[in-house]
């Protein structure tokens, strides 16, 4: 079932049936106060996607090329290890070799600390030469490590952080200056320690808030209410 759910042939009307195929056993128990259990047979109705026929396996590497385009504007190597469920690399970067002699892509070198061949939307090319160009305003944004902007440790020097929804990261203009990582939060060396000199609570502060539009905030809180009523939590 898992290969199916990952090769998009099989979805379910529910996040629960993801949930009992992904998360290890002990977290499915509820044991832990204020946890509910669990499983398969709480998993909602399960169907097939239907289509015409089946996607060979350059059709898919293609579809798969495609998204990781539209996912970070800028495709290389090492960002593509990262993923999970993709072809490697090799299959990949034929496909972007032929794309960039359509001139469908650019191709060249786009991000200074990557080596390798990089690939890239026109557009994100743009984007890229505007923001260099933008002044700096001090702008703090929290996000989860569970994020696919989570690339420390991939652009970044330093170790990874796990990509667990409750780790949690911090960037000031872009580049990450803090990490929560289980209970711990630390600081990482941006090169700017002049400027953020004395902000420490002010930055882990910003790093546990979660900002959630108020059109998101209700549609959450009446999840949660159906959720609890349905299975009487």
């Amino acid at each position: 079932m898992n290969e199916l759910v990952s090769y998009g042939l099989l979805t379910s009307d529910s996040f629960i049936g993801l949930r009992a195929l992904l998360v290890p056993a002990k977290y499915k128990s509820g044991r832990r106060k204020g946890k509910a259990a669990f499983d398969m047979e709480q998993a909602g109705r399960w169907s097939l996607i239907e289509s015409k026929k089946a996607m060979s396996d350059e059709e898919r590497t293609k579809k798969i090329a495609r998204i990781l385009l539209k996912r970070y504007g800028v495709v290389f190597r090492r960002l593509a290890d990262r993923e999970s469920f993709i072809p490697p690399w090799r299959d990949l970067v034929r496909v972007y070799r032929t794309m960039e002699a359509r001139g469908e892509i650019r191709g060249g070198r786009f991000v200074t600390t990557v080596y390798g061949e990089q690939f890239a939307l026109p557009e994100a090319v743009a984007e890229l030469r505007s923001v260099r160009r933008k002044e700096r305003t001090g702008k703090l944004v929290s996000i989860s490590a569970s994020d696919p902007l989570n690339l420390v440790g991939i652009l970044t020097p330093g170790k990874k952080v796990s990509a667990i929804f409750s780790n949690r990261l911090l960037f000031m203009d872009g580049i990450p200056v803090a990490v929560k990582e289980n209970k711990e939060i630390r600081l990482l060396p941006t090169g700017r320690d002049e400027e953020l000199k004395g902000k420490e609570w002010e930055l882990k502060k910003a790093l546990v808030q979660r900002e959630v539009s108020p059109r998101l905030r209700a549609y959450l809180g009446r999840v949660s209410i159906e959720f609890r009523y349905l299975y009487k939590i």
